[in-house]
């Protein structure tokens, strides 16, 4: 990420972190900032409580792309416009609700496709859209197109491959019909920070972080001139990322976004502490209720 303002308004999801996606430069686009079952809350509306939980409420009252309470799963869209002016679209996490941010924020911002997938683990509102990556490549009906890149952990792919062997599946087998199916490229990348990975030209770092005490989940950091951090499943910080993402160590953050999902995730006095600690110049919530 080189020559931006790292993030203007993050209140609302679509925000792009240029100020606006003026074409000269790279910019962040906040397609989801939620919790795992979105908001509003299914359950807040069918079965209100008395008095009616206001946030899920207010969250149908206003449009979308007006209402800071309407929020879809945690995911990222990366606009990276390299040095030599090539533009590349790189998405982190591919959730349940993927096919809305689509509709929603793809048209509003004009994103014409999706050159790399980056997942942060294997849960349901990090990779339930993978079906619907087929919905944003070219049409054949042959599957005789260029696959999209995913980079994902070793875990994650086993985890992939049974909860979707029909998009794992290299060849088909002997009387199978050809059906349309999203075509990708998977890519194993490594749980640690001194193994980065380069995603259509933008080079990656993972962070990994604990997400419940018998669960690792991946972060990452990026950018060159703006570095940023995103961390968006937490509930503790392995010493060693704590370090990383400290001044001390890959040296001063532009950008934390960070997960704070009230006592099942980062509590909001850690992560005050975390920002502190850092010294981060700007941070931005993700997964509050």
């Amino acid at each position: 990420m080189e020559n931006q303002n790292p993030l203007q308004n993050g209140a609302l999801e679509g925000a792009a972190g240029n100020g606006g996606r003026s074409g000269d430069g790279s910019a962040l686009i906040f397609l989801g900032t939620g919790c795992s079952s979105a908001v509003p809350n299914a359950m807040c509306l069918i079965q209100p409580s008395d008095p009616p939980c206001q946030v899920c409420s207010q969250s149908l009252s206003i449009p979308p792309d007006r209402n800071p309470n309407y929020r879809c799963n945690t995911s990222l869209l990366i606009d990276y416009c390299s040095s030599d002016g090539i533009r590349n679209y790189i998405i982190i996490d591919v959730g349940k609700t993927f096919r809305e941010q689509v509709l929603r924020w793809f048209t509003f911002h004009k994103i014409p496709r999706v050159d790399s997938i980056v997942l942060t683990h294997e849960h349901a509102d990090a990779i339930l859209g993978l079906d619907d990556i087929r919905a944003i490549q070219p049409h054949s009906p042959t599957n005789d197109i260029d696959p999209t890149a995913i980079y994902l952990t070793r875990h994650s792919m086993d985890s992939i491959a049974t909860k979707f062997p029909y998009l794992v599946q290299k060849k088909l087998r002997e009387g199978q019909e050809v059906r349309r199916v999203a075509q990708l490229d998977w890519k194993i990348i490594e749980e640690h920070y001194d193994k980065p990975f380069v995603a259509s030209g933008l080079k990656f770092f993972p962070l990994p972080v604990m997400h419940g005490e018998d669960y690792l989940c991946l972060g990452y950091l990026f950018g060159e001139k703006c570095k940023v951090a995103y961390i968006s499943d937490v509930s503790r910080f392995p010493s060693n990322t704590e370090y990383v993402i400290s001044k001390n160590g890959a040296g001063q953050l532009d950008l934390l976004i960070l997960d704070c999902l009230y006592k099942v995730c980062l509590s909001l006095d850690s992560f005050l502490f975390i920002m502190l600690t850092a010294c981060i110049l700007l941070v931005n919530c993700l997964g509050l209720l």
